[in-house]
């Protein structure tokens, strides 16, 4: 049987990108019998930008609901809180001291930020090595990721493998990347890269009305009402295209192409769409918003799950490095 693991952070609540990009893929891959799903909320890697405690406790609500929203299983599978388990923070020290300076200064996400390094504090840079403890601590065999972070799968590969070097076996099981070359970039409503840190995010739970807001707010072209559009360079159309059915994508695509039909006709039927194919999701998304005693139920069961393999792995790290009784 394999085992899955991905977490996602908590900086912000999950938008439309995260679902469709992230969650959905992975509960689809939770729901395959032959693996063992192990899904975490990374609210310590979200202190690397976001400092406030009570904005980070309702990211971390807002994330267990959504992925409850959309259907994971909790029960058969492990769903936790990394802070919750001391042993990831434990492990990335170990892991610390057997990681070469230049292999996290070559880091993408470091070099990215590396021109003004003032912005830079120690948990970014040391980002991959905590991302690396947070995968070998459950052993696990496959990381869903996005090409954007092939980089730090390669290097929990390679502090892994120094690991087992020093202690003469295979202590860690080496991990693989799957990645979904079906899952395409989401686009935002300004047409980059859907995300948080460029403001240009759907989030689907939303009240109604700030859903067909931020849906109005979609970037457009200049083209008159009457005039043929181009489906394949606008942005709503790529959208609902991801959305909505075959038969509606090529009513809308049809539409576009013979003229008479606005921009602000697809928002609309791109607002409505996401009210129908999402409306059990919001339902249940709410409801736990609102109860958020039986999401700390949840999550508090998943770490006890979770603590138990952490603890077996660490006992062994901690012999090898001679810190055991």
């Amino acid at each position: 049987m394999a085992r899955v693991l991905t977490g996602i952070q908590s900086s912000g609540r999950p938008h439309l990108g995260n679902i469709l990009g992230a969650i959905i893929p992975a509960i689809e891959l939770s729901r395959n019998p032959q693996n063992e799903s192990f899904f975490f909320i990374a609210d310590l890697h979200s202190l690397t930008t976001l400092k406030d405690g009570a904005e980070r406790q309702n990211f971390v609500q807002a994330i267990a609901a959504t992925w409850l929203a959309f259907g994971f299983d909790y029960e058969q599978n492990t769903f936790w809180r990394q802070s919750r388990i001391q042993e990831h923070t434990e492990l990335a020290w170990y892991l610390n001291c057997f990681t070469p300076f230049p292999m996290l200064a070559n880091a993408t996400s470091f070099k990215e930020k590396s021109e003004k390094l003032s912005d830079v504090n120690a948990g970014l840079f040391t980002y991959p090595v905590l991302q690396a403890a947070d995968i070998l601590l459950y052993n696990a065999h496959i990381i869903p990721v996005g090409k954007d972070q092939k980089q730090h799968l390669e290097m929990t590969k390679d502090i892994g493998s120094r690991f087992n070097q020093l202690a003469g076996s295979d202590l860690f099981v080496l991990p693989e990347p799957q990645i979904d070359d079906r899952i395409m970039t989401i686009p935002g409503i300004d047409g980059q890269k859907m995300s948080k840190s460029y403001h240009n995010y759907i989030d689907i739970f939303q009240p109604e009305n700030e859903l067909k807001k931020i849906t109005k707010k979609i970037v457009s072209d200049s083209t008159p009402l009457d005039e043929p559009k181009d489906p394949d360079s606008d942005i709503t159309f790529k959208l609902f295209s991801l959305l909505a059915s075959e038969s509606d994508v090529a009513t809308m695509r049809e539409n576009y192409l013979k003229g008479g039909y606005g921009y602000g006709h697809a928002k609309q039927a791109l607002f409505e769409c996401m009210l129908e194919k999402f409306a059990e999701p919001r339902r249940i998304f709410n409801y736990y918003m609102e109860n958020t005693a039986e999401l700390e139920h949840i999550l508090t069961q998943g770490e006890i799950k979770a603590r138990a393999i952490a603890q077996q792995t660490i006992s062994k790290v901690r012999q090898v490095l001679g810190f055991g009784s």
